[in-house]
């Protein structure tokens, strides 16, 4: 787990000391050693959080004759398997580095190695010999990548910090398109990022540039196309016991002590019962509430289940005012502006964990492969009207967070014509599916396409690599994902109730009682965020913002603050507080230049409100 940066510039050399200050910036993702290649056309920096191969997994990696050159972020989980058919081939290996035998099976393959790749990897390949650059990110997208191809060559890293770096003195500006995303859907999708000329590049996605600075792009995994399958639960479960024994093997491989985020639901509770069976010891959980806030608390499911597996488990306990005091420093942390408040929880969980561990196993992906969202599950003539009144993705994703009218007087003409196409996302995913797959099938690559690398995941990395954590994914395991998306809907949802595989198929170990809990999401106590003494407070932070100045309508805010103020509510509320964080961005990366906040502090004392 680490981060890298880089550039492969066309005419001139790439400066050491735009590298050094991609390092500087990447340092919390990879305390522990970094590494620079300059040679010719290409800079490459590495920073790096030792896991496997403590004491010989520096990069860069160099083949044996040194035309090749990689660096990587991530884990190659079946890294033992590619050596051993590598060296049957003949290759020798210099380290125990999981990303080594990716520069072997480059030089024997070609191509066509990313599709023999299990694991959560950004990387960047150097080929000497044919001056070319190779960008790869994950199937899933669960390790980040972000590019900028401008005339003088292309950009990359694995934060928008350490491109800006790299870039310097060059400022970043707002990009209109992924500001009406996260306004609108609380985070820019796809490609968009909130920074002109900086895009994402897509899970699955790999990029080859040449050194006249042409390049190509192709997506190597894609969900749209897995067959779906007509199987029954009991040949289903065989299979899938099967597969989840050889993913947890896999993602146990590690040099380091580790813990799990335990939230007493149904995802993490699996995973804890799966790193119990495979004799993982010493094994510590944690898991965080709010106790006095009127917001479901989980400590109580999670200490139960710990009990159970009799792990250690350690609580935190937390309020309001202190996930407030968090906010600039997740802004800073996540680099992207996500509505995701359950990042602030999350942000304290890392915290703590790091103390003790280097890794976590999370739950992520586990609602997405195996429909266990409540927004699947909505009645039909609910989506019918939905699909009538906003066609194309069949009414879903159509929720807006501000209704044409109050877009029309709150945003500026620029950010407003990018509005326009701000489900854009959503429906190509929607219109990409094959014409036989159903709609629980649509909905749930919908959510593997946009919201889950560009929201969730973004909070999962972001987040605990601001602490120095690796956070390992095992329900998104492309092989487990695959296996949910196939899966027959009757296995996936009955009536009211989802996620009725995993659930069926973890009754072995999880108490039967634990097995009916309702979904529920992590839940955080903002609901008074914009309320009492704050409200005026917050309207000059806002009014007095050089961002929010550019891009909204005074009016349109002071009539949101009356708003709140008046009848408050969770819809102005989350109106209110995704200004706000746009407010901290572009404090903090537009007129700032994205030094980090302290690790607590009042946001409306930040942007200078007393």
């Amino acid at each position: 787990m680490c981060g890298i940066a880089g550039v492969f510039l066309k005419g001139r050399n790439p400066e050491q000391s735009r590298l050094l200050d991609a390092l500087a910036v990447l340092h919390h993702r990879g305390p522990d050693d970094n590494g620079l290649h300059l040679s010719g056309q290409i800079g490459l920096a590495f920073t790096r959080l030792s896991i496997i191969d403590l004491d010989h997994g520096q990069q860069p990696l160099y083949s044996h004759d040194k035309s090749l050159c990689l660096i990587g972020n991530g884990e190659i989980y079946n890294y033992i398997e590619l050596r051993k058919q590598l060296a049957g081939r003949g290759c020798l290996f210099a380290t125990e580095s999981d990303f080594e035998p990716l520069l072997y099976a480059y030089q024997e393959y070609g191509l066509d190695f990313l599709n023999s790749l299990e694991g959560m990897f950004a990387f960047a390949l150097y080929d000497q010999r044919r001056n070319r650059l190779l960008l790869v990110r994950d199937r899933l997208g669960i390790k980040p990548l972000f590019i900028a191809q401008t005339a003088d060559g292309v950009y990359f890293g694995s934060e928008l910090k350490a491109v800006w770096a790299l870039q310097r003195p060059r400022r970043p500006s707002v990009n209109p398109v992924g500001l009406a995303q996260y306004l609108q859907s609380g985070f820019a999708a796809t490609g968009a990022t909130l920074c002109n000329e900086i895009e994402r590049l897509l899970p699955g996605e790999a990029m080859l540039i040449e050194s006249n600075g042409r390049s190509r792009r192709w997506r190597y995994w894609s969900p749209q196309t897995i067959q779906p399958t007509a199987i029954g639960f009991e040949e289903a479960a065989e299979q899938f016991s099967a597969l989840m024994t050889d993913v947890m093997r896999k993602h146990l491989r590690a040099d380091v002590p580790f813990g799990l985020f335990l939230s007493g639901g149904i995802d993490s509770s699996t995973l804890l019962a799966l790193t119990k069976m495979a004799g993982a010891e010493p094994l510590r959980t944690y898991s965080i509430g709010f106790p006095g806030s009127d917001v479901f608390n989980e400590l109580s499911d999670a200490q139960r289940i710990a009990r159970h597996f009799e792990v250690e488990h350690v609580m935190l306990e937390l309020d309001e005012q202190a996930l407030f005091e968090r906010l600039p420093q997740m802004v800073w942390a996540a680099d992207e502006l996500i509505d995701d408040y359950a990042g602030l929880a999350l942000s304290y969980l890392a915290e703590r964990a790091a103390v003790d561990v280097k890794m976590v196993f999370t739950g992520d992906g586990g609602d997405e492969a195996f429909a266990g969202y409540g927004r699947y599950r909505r009645f039909y003539l609910q989506r019918l009207l939905k699909r009538l009144r906003w066609p194309g993705s069949g009414g879903f994703r159509t929720k807006p967070g501000f209704v044409p009218g109050e877009a029309k007087t709150l945003f500026n003409p620029r950010l407003l014509q990018a509005n326009a196409a701000w489900r854009y996302p959503f429906v190509a995913s929607w219109q990409a599916a094959p014409a036989s797959w159903s709609d629980l099938q649509r909905m749930q690559t919908v959510d593997i396409d946009t919201v889950l690398p560009d929201r969730y995941l973004v909070k999962t990395d972001r987040v605990t690599m601001a602490w120095g954590l690796e956070a390992r994914v095992p329900f998104l395991d492309h092989r487990v994902v695959e296996f949910g998306l196939a899966l027959p809907d009757r296995l996936k949802v009955q009536g009211r109730q989802g996620k009725m595989f995993l659930r069926q198929w973890a009754q072995r170990w999880l108490p039967a009682d634990h097995l009916q809990l309702r979904k529920r999401g992590l839940s955080v106590p903002v609901d008074q965020w914009p309320s009492g003494t704050r409200l005026p407070r917050l309207e000059r932070a806002l009014l007095g913002n050089a961002g929010i100045q550019e891009w909204f309508a005074p009016a349109g805010v002071q009539r949101l603050i009356a708003e709140q103020h008046q009848q408050p509510s969770s819809k102005t509320r989350l109106k209110l507080l995704r200004l706000l964080q746009f407010a901290l961005w572009h404090r903090l990366f537009i007129e700032g230049d994205g030094t980090a906040p302290p690790k607590r502090q009042d946001p409306l004392d930040f942007l200078g409100v007393q």
